[in-house]
Parts: C-alpha cells; structure tokens; sequence
C-alpha cells in the first residue's frame, strides 16, 4: 500500500503552463512502472561507484557544474521565468544562488567530511567519519526549482550519495534542464536525474531499500504524507514545509528601516516564498509610524510582465494559486479585517493578483492560522513585547522570524522566546547557504543548508580500536 501526495497531478505528464498568459507550454509524459524502476536502478548504480570517488576528484565536478550553470545562467533564469512568473532579475538571482551553493559545497566539502576524533576509554582514537548511504529522493517545489534542486543535490553529491529529483509539475522543465549539466560536468550517469513520477511511483520509491533517504520541500499536508511513508520504513526524513513567519517591531525599533525590509521581503517573489514574513506585528508606540511607511512602500508596485525590467510583482503560480489566495483574502474582508491597501485577483489573462494589506486580523479568519502563498500582508498591533511573543508563536508554523529593536537586550530576548528554526535580528536571516536552514511545529523536522545539509543523508560512523591494535594510517581506519 502506498499513500499518495495530495495536490499533486494525477495525469500521466507534467505540464507547465506560461502564469503570465495562461497558455500552455509543454507536456512532459510522466515515467511509467519500467522507467521509474531503470531510472532507480542507474541512480543506485551510480551511487556504487560514485561512492568511492576521491573528494577532490568530486570537487573537480562541482567546479565545472559550477561553470555550465554560470554560462547556461541566461538561458536557465528565462526558462524559469517563463515557468513560474517570477520577475527576470528574480529567476537570475536564484541562478547565481545555486552556483553559490555548488561554490560553497565545493569549497567546504574536504572540512565538513573531515574526520572527528575522540577517546573513549580503553580504545585509542576512534574517528567518526560522514560516509554515504545511497540514492535520496528530493520532493522539490516550483517557487525556486533550480535553487531547490541544488540544495538538494550539491550536499547530496559531494557526499557521496546520488539523488533522484521529483519536481512540482509547474517547474518540470526548469529541473529537467539540469541534468544534462551534471552530465556534461562529469558527473557518473544517474548521479543527478530528474524523475517525472507519478503519485504511487513516489510511494514505491520510497518503500524501496536502493531509496536510503528523503527530503521534501512543500506543502505540511504533503510532508505529513511523506513522513508517514519514510518513517513506515523507517527512513530519514528531512521535511522544509510551510511558514507564517511573524516580523516583530519593538517600541525601540528604527521605524523606517523595519518597514523597508518588510515590504521587501513580504513582496520579494510576490510573497511566494515559505520563509517571507507574512504577519507584522507591532508594539502600539510605534505603530501608527509603522502602518504608513509600510503601506506607502507597499503600494509601490509594478505589476506585470516578468521579463519587463520595470516589472516588481510579476503573477502567481498559477490560476489555482489565485484562487486559493483570494479566498483568504475575502473570507478575512467579510469577517471584518480592515482593508489598507486594497488588492486581489486582477481580471484577465494570466494568474496576477494586486498586493493588499490588511489589519483587525481575528482567529475567526482563515488568514489567521493558514498560511498565506502570495502578496497579501497583515498587520497587527499588541501592546508590548511580551504580547508580541504570545501573538507570534500562536501560530502553528514555526520557520522564520525578524525581530526590530535598537535595544538590544530586547530585541534579543524576543527573539529568543520565538518558536521558530531561524530568526533574524533588525534584518531579515534568509536562507545563506553556510547556515541550518528549517523550523519547528508544522514547518517540518530536519535541517539544510550548512553541515546541517549532509547530515541527515549521512552514515555518521565511528571506528574505535582497542589501544593494542591503532592502525598507523588514516586510510586503515
């Protein structure tokens, strides 16, 4: 028996359509039984012999991946563009951060793999080592399909795993157009592939033993599913999902400062993004100030084409996204939200939708405690610090924060009682590639990015040798 993913396509093909127009672009047939099953059987194949390939010979790879995405980068960023809707100057940023993460793993790779040596009593050195276990599956979503594969991929790689890469239906030619990349790079055939499965074929990977880990970047329904599978079999399981991060401005906060980086991180992507912060809360001293910067930067937008440079929200996803937003949206406006910049589904062609700003959020309104996939920001007032924290970590989400405060004592003890993986203090953290990456409650269990994205993919194995038998090379242990 296999549990499926929801809101994943239940026909034969990958199609992706053009979200700035509407059209369709291109229809890629998903694999049947006999492809998934040949496309595992080279990934594991290649993991034997990749396996034992030297670190430095893996680093010669990655320099010459590295290369072939900084010269096909024009060509990627467009593709992407053209998938996804997001803004040209956006899809070219996320380009340049996937050689950053491949640089970094080739750069790193020799001291995150090093040994770690300890002395437990009655053995002379013992030495832990990070070695690989086999082929991991990555569930990776549309809103960053080649940032996304590559944080999967380049930690993965210099490892010594292999990695098969499930795309969202919408991004599938962007992922597929990485493959022939790792090939030219060197990389073993099946070290890298796009695998264009379908729902039952991703349950059969993962109750396959070639299969020795997973990570999913999505939805927490679609988490919830794959972690009940992984840990069915009982499998390592890495699982980045949603966020509803909270931007907090303290009564000591720089004002104009906090709500620039708000309105740009909340419209960075058109507010598609797990770790964008989605709920502003502010103390009452400085909220009025607070409210009319951010709404008047917020209002500044340039909806439109994604390849027009003038272009700073370009559409969302898809028409489903549309929809599903501007129910929020409205169900929020009929229970009584305040409105202060009005917005929503833009009639016409294409999946666009206006960025809006609303206020008087209550628990009654599903913008509440959902999570919202796109430029609608909401603001709230509290009265102090410690109410802040209570309104921020009443969320079921815990990825992300900010917190704003020139007192610093403050600002860090706020941030310190968030429930969150990551928060950033007066400035927005993100996601560099050096540090852990991930969040607590329903935005997952795991960590990437950093050391953080090889250990869960990895057999951390120690050697102990009694006093009487320490080997007298490295290469004995």
């Amino acid at each position: 028996m296999t549990t499926t993913l929801p809101g994943e396509p239940v026909t034969r093909s990958y199609r992706t359509v053009n979200p700035a127009t509407g059209k369709a672009l291109r229809d890629f047939p998903a694999l049947d039984d006999g492809e998934a099953e040949d496309l595992l059987a080279r990934a594991h194949a290649a993991f034997l012999g990749w396996r034992d390939t030297p670190v430095a010979e893996r680093v010669r790879r990655f320099l010459h991946l590295a290369e072939l995405l900084e010269s096909t980068g024009d060509e990627l960023a467009a593709l992407v563009t053209t998938e996804m809707g997001k803004p040209l100057a956006q899809s070219q940023g996320e380009v340049r951060g996937a050689v950053a993460m491949v640089r970094y793993y080739t750069e790193h790779g020799e001291e995150l793999l090093a040994d770690e040596e300890s002395a437990p009593a009655g053995f002379g050195p013992a030495v832990t080592r990070r070695e690989p276990v086999g082929v991991v599956l990555g569930i990776e979503p549309w809103n960053g399909p080649v940032y996304q594969a590559m944080r999967v991929a380049a930690p993965n790689l210099m490892l010594g795993n292999t990695v098969l890469l499930k795309p969202a239906e919408l991004a599938a030619g962007s992922t597929s157009f990485l493959d022939h990349l790792f090939e030219e790079a060197g990389f073993p055939p099946g070290a890298f592939r796009t695998a264009l499965v379908t729902r039952s074929q991703v349950g059969t990977y993962i109750a396959d033993p070639r299969i020795r880990a997973v990570t999913l970047t999505g939805s927490d329904r679609a988490g919830s599913a794959v972690g009940e599978q992984a840990g069915r079999h009982v499998k390592p399981v890495v699982l980045e999902l949603g966020g509803s991060d909270a931007f907090v401005v303290l009564d000591s906060a720089d004002v104009p400062r906090a709500a620039s980086t708000a309105a740009a991180c909340r419209l960075y992507l058109g507010g598609q993004v797990c770790a964008s912060p989605k709920r502003l809360i502010v103390t009452d001293a400085v909220a009025e100030e607070f409210v009319a910067l951010f709404v008047a930067q917020f209002a500044r937008y340039t909806l439109g084409d994604p390849f027009d440079p003038a272009t700073t929200v370009g559409p969302l996803s898809s028409q489903d996204a549309v929809d599903l937003l501007q129910g929020q949206l409205q169900d929020a406006i009929d229970k009584g939200a305040t409105v202060l910049l009005a917005g929503g589904r833009v009639e016409g062609a294409g999946a666009f939708f206006a960025p809006a700003v609303l206020t008087d959020i209550t628990p009654a309104m599903r913008l509440f405690g959902e999570e919202a996939f796109g430029p609608v920001a909401m603001i709230y007032r509290v009265p102090d610090a410690a109410a802040a924290v209570e309104l921020a970590n009443a969320s079921p989400y815990g990825l992300g924060g900010t917190v704003f405060g020139e007192d610093l004592g403050e600002a860090r003890a706020v941030a310190a009682r968030l429930d969150t993986g990551m928060v950033g203090v007066n400035g927005f953290l993100g996601a560099p590639v050096e540090i852990p990456f991930g969040g607590t409650k329903r935005s997952g269990v795991g960590r990437e990015l950093g050391r953080s994205g090889m250990d869960p993919f990895a057999n951390i194995k120690t050697y102990g040798f009694a006093q009487d038998h320490v080997p007298t090379r490295r290469d004995d242990a």
